[in-house]
């Protein structure tokens, strides 16, 4: 039986949020419908126009309740490196740490729906929708402009374009790593080794590899002792 107009307390809106995060990450925004959100949640829709109004208000609300809190933490750990380095610029590695470990421990999380959650960024990241896309490019923006001038300083003779691209590089690899191993599986056939627990070392390993590549050969002229400064 759907819940009542009067039961809708926060218990429903929190099952609401559970259940349009869980369908959005397996069918997309445009796949997904109203009436399988209201169907999976067991309300009505009079219970989503109540705590939501609309479908674009309710798909925002279901980043905004994880992302808000996973930036304040990926912040906090910036200011506790700030504050030990006591003014020294940071080792770029720490930095990487503190932004991708911090979306990698919510990745793990299976029990509070933060594995859902980070699959479904990732596939946003691939999807086209304006609307979503702006809204997590303003959500992220804060945080990401904090964590790129901290890479500056700590790479000052490296040029800030090669800075951004190996950031959207580690952004891309993190999500496509989150995604599962199904397109692994593609490739490589049955795939044993796919414990979520060994997905965190591995692919921070990954990225810090990648940021302590060398530059591309058109930035040869660059000192030797920037081309591996990580």
């Amino acid at each position: 039986m759907r819940e009542s107009h009067a039961k809708q307390g926060p218990e429903t809106r929190s099952r609401i949020l559970d259940a349009a995060e869980r369908l959005f990450m397996e069918h997309g925004f445009d796949g997904t419908s109203m009436r399988m959100i209201t169907g999976s949640a067991n309300v009505n829709l009079a219970a989503v126009n109540y705590h939501f109004g609309s479908k674009d208000a309710l798909i925002q609300e279901v980043f905004t309740r994880r992302l808000t809190a996973m930036n304040k933490e990926r912040l906090a750990a910036l200011d506790a490196l700030l504050e030990a380095s006591g003014g020294e610029p940071l080792k770029p590695s720490r930095i990487v740490e503190a932004f991708f470990g911090t979306s990698l421990e919510m990745a793990a999380d299976n029990d509070n729906g933060g594995y859902i959650f980070m699959r479904l960024l990732g596939r946003t990241y691939t999807e086209p929708n304006s609307f979503v896309r702006q809204f997590i490019a303003e959500e992220y923006s804060e945080c990401t402009g904090r964590f790129l001038a901290e890479l500056y300083r700590s790479l000052p003779g490296v040029p800030r374009d090669e800075i951004l691209w190996r950031f959207h590089f580690m952004m891309g690899a993190t999500s496509y790593a989150i995604a599962g191993t199904d397109a692994l599986q593609l490739f490589a056939g049955k795939f044993d080794d796919s414990d979520p627990a060994r997905l965190v070392p591995r692919l921070m390993s990954f990225l810090l590899g990648g940021l302590r590549g060398p530059l591309p050969e058109f930035q040869e002229e660059l000192p030797v002792e920037h081309r591996n400064a990580a």
